[in-house]
């Protein structure tokens, strides 16, 4: 175990860890900006197994690098409690159970001609996930910009530029972060004058997809494709969303619009990172096997991303210039996110059912704290599927 990680055994070891991802990543509704608000709540601020700096640290170099946003966080956080192996349990914890789901859900769906149902569910359910984003927004900006005036600045800035956009640059974080070191620490920057898959001998049902068995080429294919949208997507989970479009629908065509639209739908209904979605799609196009390549595709480079520069990351949090850079990527991720739930609230939240379904969970979000999210997540989703048609 690396020694820096040690002040952290005393408050929630890693057993406690990893079995707290291994609930997140079975009941944690709402998508990367809900699950990283999630983490701040109760790893931060109830639990305190962590500290404000950490939390920091870990989202400002998942910002920072490509790759999803929550998975990368809690890889990080792994990391912090006990190195390389405590990194490499909870990654698997967090996205082992939304993984199973959506592999029982593409079996349904391969064998039932598609799940119509998911459409009215989601109807709710994206309302309401809507309002868990805010929330998270509102308490994340709380609890990393305090009355700092320059990082409110970056916080708008990049909340206007996310919404403008409807996406997320790397470059925007890496601006505020540069500004914030040439704001914070101006001296010590001019002193220092720096700035092949073997199909033989197994059941063929293993490689079998929507279109019948899929021979050694597609999952090469599949290996290749999906692990450069895990190397080279930066943002939350759902900034993957238009990347995989354009390779599963458009190059290869592997799927059609709706059988697409049914990937992300799943994605959403179900708990854990966005981009587990990747599974889905992997089931759908080569069946188990094609589920399993496409997720270590995606999974291992956000994985490598972080894990291989977490120790200097780390140890040189203290430094002014770092510590600067860390404040000001923070701020533009925040304002990101608070950008991306309008992004997503104006597409989830269309008519008057849906605008109240949001405002009640709201209002039941911050008046009564006791209610589990899952459980709102669960009534909106039955609301939707309601009104928003059964089979439509």
């Amino acid at each position: 175990m690396a020694p820096e990680t040690k002040r952290h055994i005393a408050a929630g070891g890693l057993r406690d860890l990893v079995l707290y991802f291994l609930r997140l990543g079975a009941l944690g509704f709402g998508g990367p900006i809900a699950l990283v608000g999630y983490m701040q709540r109760d790893l931060v601020e109830d639990r305190k197994w962590f500290t404000r700096e950490d939390y920091a640290e870990g989202l400002a170099l998942a910002q920072l690098c490509p790759g999803p946003l929550a998975a990368q966080l809690a890889i990080y956080l792994g990391w912090l409690k006990g190195g390389i192996f405590g990194s490499n349990l909870v990654g698997i914890a967090f996205v082992l159970p939304s993984f199973l789901m959506v592999v029982a859900l593409a079996v349904l769906y391969l064998h039932y001609g598609g799940l119509p149902w998911m459409r009215g569910v989601f109807y709710g359910v994206g309302a309401a996930v809507i309002a868990v984003i805010a929330r998270s927004a509102v308490k994340l900006a709380r609890m990393t910009l305090g009355k700092d005036r320059l990082l409110w600045a970056f916080f708008i800035g990049s909340a206007l530029v996310t919404v403008w956009s409807q996406s997320e640059f790397v470059w925007v974080f890496l601006a505020c972060g540069a500004a914030s070191v040439l704001v914070k620490t101006p001296p010590k920057i001019l002193k220092s004058g720096s700035a092949s898959i073997f199909i033989a001998g197994w059941p063929a049902a293993l490689f079998m997809g929507l279109h019948g068995l899929a021979p050694a080429g597609t999952l090469w294919k599949i290996a290749w494709y999906f692990t450069k949208a895990g190397a080279f997507v930066f943002g939350s989970g759902l900034a993957i969303v238009p990347f995989l479009y354009g390779g599963v629908v458009k190059e290869f065509q592997w799927l059609n619009d709706r059988q697409f639209l049914d990937a992300v739908a799943v994605a959403m209904i179900t708990p854990g990172p966005v981009v587990i979605t990747v599974g889905f799609i992997g089931y759908l196009v080569a069946g188990p096997a094609g589920a399993v390549v496409a997720a270590l595709g995606t999974f291992l480079p956000c994985y490598l991303f972080t894990v291989i520069p977490a120790p200097f990351f780390h140890r040189s949090a203290r430094n002014p210039r770092i510590k600067a850079l860390v404040e000001g990527v923070t701020a533009a991720a925040t304002g990101a996110i608070a950008g991306a739930a309008i992004v997503l609230g104006r597409r989830a939240i269309v008519d008057i059912p849906t605008a109240l379904i949001a405002s009640v969970t709201l209002v039941l979000l911050v008046k009564a704290r006791k209610i589990p999210e899952p459980i709102l997540i669960l009534a909106a989703g039955i609301v939707g599927w309601i009104l928003g048609g059964r089979g439509t």
